[in-house]
Parts: C-alpha cells; sequence; structure tokens
C-alpha cells in the first residue's frame, strides 16, 4: 500500500512568534445605545465629560422649557382669542336672534290688535325683526360646523321661519277683510313661535353659551407643565453653578448665569402672564357675561310677556290653560312677569358698577307701572269695555305698551354696559399672553446657547 508523502508547510515570510487569536465575538444584544451608554459612562469618569454631559443637560432642559411653554401658552392664546372673536359674539348673536323672534311676535300681535290698518311703525318693526333674525341665522350658519348641535338649531329655524312669516300674512289678509280667521292664523303662528322657534333659538343661545365657557375654561387652564419644567430648569442650572464655585472658587460663570437670569425671566413671565389673563379672563366671565346671560333672559321674557298680553285681547278667551280653568295668554303672562323680576333681581346683584345697576333699577320702575297698567285694563276688559281696555294695552299714552317700550330701553342699556365690560376684560386677558409664546422660544434658545458657553469656557482650561 502507498502513503502519500509527509509534507511539512513552511511557515509564511514575515511571520514570526506565536499565532495570533482571533478577536473575541462582540456579546450579543448590544447594540448603538449600549455602546452610547458605555461612552458616557467613561466620559463620566473625568471632569471633561461630567462637564460636556452637564452642559448638554442644561441646554435640554432649557429648550424644552421654552417650547413647552410656547406651546402651552400658545393654546391658551387661542382659546382666549377665540372667547373674543368667536364664542362670545356666536352667543351674543344667538341671543340676539332669540330676541328678533320674540319681538317679531310681539310686533305681530300688536299690529293685528290695532285693528284693519296695522301702523306703519309696527309693521316696519316687524319686518326689521325677521330681517335681522334672518341675517344673523346666515352669519351663524356660515360660523358653525355642520356636524354641531348649533346647526341643528340653525336648520330648525331655517325651515321654520318662512312658515311663520306665512302664517303672520294670512292672519293680516283675513284681518283687513275683517274675519275672524285671522285671529285664528295669529294663534297658530303663536303656537309655532312658542313651541318651535323659540325653543331652538333658546337651544342654540345655551349650545353657543356653553361652547364659549368651554373656550373661557381652556384659557384659564394653568401651565402646569410649563411651570414644573422652568423651576426644574432654575433648579438645576443654580445647582450647577455652585458645583462651579466649589470645584474653582470663582463666584460667577457668565454663561451660567446669563442662561439662569433668562430661565428666570421666561418662568416669571409666564407665572405673571397668565396669573393677570386668568383674573381678566374671569372677571370677563363674572362681572360681563353672566350680567349678559341674566339681561338677556330678562329681555327676552319681557317681550314674550308683551306678546301673551296682546294675545289675551286677541284671543278673548278662546284659548284655555291645559285644566280648562283659565286663560292660557293671561296665565303664561304672569308666568313671564314673575321670571322677569327675577332676573332683575338677579341683575340688580351682578351688576358691580353704577352704570351697570342704573338701568336695571328703571326696568324694575318700569315693571311695576306695566303691571298696575296692567291690572287696569284686566279690569275694563273683565267689566266688558274691551276697546277701554284695549287702549289700556296699545296705546299712545299711559298705556302698558309705553311701560314695556320703557323695560325694553332700560335692559338694551344695561346689556351695552355689560357687553362692552366684558369685551375690555377679555381683550385685557388675551392681551396679557401676547407675545409670551414668541418671548418663551427666543429666551429658551438664549439661554441654552449661553449655558453651552458658560460649560466650554470651563473645558477649555483642561486643553
Amino acid at each position: 500500500m502507498t502513503y502519500p508523502p509527509s509534507v511539512r508547510t513552511a511557515p509564511e515570510q514575515g511571520r514570526s512568534g506565536p499565532p495570533v487569536p482571533a478577536a473575541a465575538p462582540v456579546p450579543p444584544g448590544r447594540g448603538a445605545l449600549s455602546v452610547a451608554a458605555d461612552r458616557v459612562r467613561a466620559a463620566a469618569t473625568t471632569e471633561p465629560g461630567r462637564l460636556q454631559i452637564i452642559g448638554a443637560v442644561l441646554a435640554l432642559l432649557v429648550v424644552a422649557f421654552g417650547a413647552v411653554t410656547a406651546l402651552e401658552i400658545s393654546d391658551r392664546a387661542s382659546a382666549a382669542d377665540d372667547v373674543v372673536s368667536r364664542s362670545q359674539p356666536l352667543s351674543a348673536d344667538a341671543a340676539a336672534i332669540y330676541r328678533s323672534l320674540a319681538d317679531a311676535d310681539t310686533s305681530a300681535a300688536s299690529g293685528f290688535l290695532a285693528g284693519a290698518q296695522e301702523p306703519a311703525g309696527v309693521h316696519d318693526r316687524y319686518e326689521k325683526d325677521i330681517r335681522e333674525a334672518s341675517r344673523l341665522l346666515v352669519k351663524a350658519a356660515a360660523n358653525t360646523d355642520a356636524s354641531t348641535r348649533s346647526a341643528q338649531e340653525i336648520t330648525t329655524l331655517n325651515e321654520e321661519l318662512p312658515r311663520y312669516t306665512g302664517l303672520i300674512e294670512r292672519a293680516r289678509a283675513n284681518n283687513r277683510q275683517g274675519l275672524p280667521l285671522g285671529g285664528a292664523y295669529l294663534r297658530y303662528a303663536n303656537q309655532r313661535m312658542s313651541t318651535v322657534l323659540l325653543p331652538a333659538a333658546e337651544r342654540l343661545y345655551a349650545a353657543e353659551t356653553d361652547r364659549l365657557g368651554e373656550d373661557n375654561d381652556a384659557a384659564r387652564a394653568w401651565p402646569f407643565l410649563s411651570l414644573g419644567l422652568g423651576v426644574v430648569a432654575l433648579a438645576v442650572l443654580v445647582w450647577a453653578q455652585r458645583r462651579n464655585y466649589r470645584r474653582t472658587n470663582r463666584v460667577f460663570n457668565h454663561g451660567m448665569l446669563l442662561a439662569t437670569a433668562t430661565s428666570a425671566v421666561l418662568l416669571l413671565w409666564l407665572a405673571v402672564g397668565h396669573t393677570v389673563a386668568r383674573a381678566e379672563l374671569r372677571s370677563a366671565d363674572v362681572n360681563g357675561q353672566r350680567s349678559l346671560d341674566v339681561l338677556n333672559h330678562a329681555r327676552i321674557d319681557s317681550l314674550k310677556a308683551r306678546a301673551n298680553e296682546n294675545l289675551t285681547l286677541v284671543a278673548r278667551g278662546a284659548v284655555l290653560t291645559s285644566d280648562g280653568k283659565h286663560d292660557k295668554y293671561e296665565t303664561d303672562y304672569t308666568t313671564d312677569m314673575k321670571a322677569l323680576g327675577e332676573e332683575l333681581g338677579r341683575a340688580g346683584k351682578l351688576a358691580d358698577d353704577d352704570p351697570g345697576r342704573a338701568p336695571v333699577k328703571k326696568a324694575a320702575e318700569a315693571v311695576a307701572e306695566w303691571q298696575g297698567r296692567h291690572r287696569t285694563a284686566r279690569t275694563a276688559d273683565d267689566g266688558g269695555d274691551y276697546d277701554g281696555a284695549r287702549a289700556q294695552i296699545i296705546g299712545a299714552k299711559d298705556s302698558t305698551g309705553e311701560s314695556f317700550e320703557r323695560v325694553d330701553a332700560a335692559l338694551k342699556q344695561a346689556l351695552a354696559h355689560e357687553q362692552v365690560a366684558f369685551t375690555r376684560s377679555a381683550k385685557d386677558g388675551r392681551g396679557a399672553l401676547g407675545g409670551l409664546p414668541a418671548g418663551a422660544v427666543g429666551l429658551a434658545v438664549l439661554g441654552a446657547v449661553a449655558a453651552i458657553v458658560g460649560v466650554n469656557r470651563r473645558l477649555s482650561e483642561y486643553r
């Protein structure tokens, strides 16, 4: 048997000494983050490395403080702007829609009660109210999301308003001809107004007022995250400067001192600015919007009371309450006047100055006069003196209509005063947040750069 020769391989040229072992394999599970962590731990064992870490942390904290402040205050400034330019105007428009519809119904009843020849002034007032309600509905629809509850109420009002005006025109046509059917059309129109249109307008007003409250709450919410980050950033900056002092015996590091100053200014600006904004927005709500809400309801109740008072004479006992014992319109008039008196009492308590209290007092005095004249009219009507009762209701002098006009004028004056107070306070609240988001970004960038420069100044001593 033949065996292959035993061949000894010669060593490679240029290689001497023992063989070099292969590189140890990288333990599984160690990625980029793990390697970076090892490098940070290695750097932390030396003072220059620790300084670099401190500088990065300081810059990150200051930038985070500024960024979060800018974001949170931007949200609150946007909500405050909505209060001034969107929510409150829409709430006021919704109240105006309600008032216009109620006043149109009152004017229609007054015109009908005057006889076949409706006074031109009464007719013009009715037409003006309908045009104003239509205009405000178009405006509200343009500023309302189609999926909201407000949009549904606006749709209802747009559909029902032409039907109501059609009924009124039929009532007028029959009244001019002296046909009793005109009174039936007027009562049916009033029923549609009372059961469909006014409830929809009231729900629209409630929805817009709720949205105003939500925007006000959002604007006044405390920016806790920003404030917390500001306190943490200042604490770390103070700690870093104390550490620097203990290691170098130098009182000031100009870069870190500037970073501390910018952070302190931003934190103070944030705290003071938002506190002022909260106070002004609260004042707008308490001293403005709450009074507006009560006064709007008072004016609406006065309009409803006036319409029911007129319809009491138009119907002449033809429409009774559900139990069949009392005149429906007279009962509703009594209910509305009671609510009006209660709301005027609340409005007087909410008014915080003499210009706000004076018109409310005038309205209360006119209400008392109105009720006295109404009792006189009812006495005349119950005694069979229809013409005398009508003169007491729609006469040019010493009538309930004259008293109603005094009530309406006083409430209009009070509403105008409270609207000015609300707008002034709300704008002041919005202004207190103005410039803060941009200022937060600028101060944060300046503070971060200053902190890095201050740390680099210390690092240069090791080179």
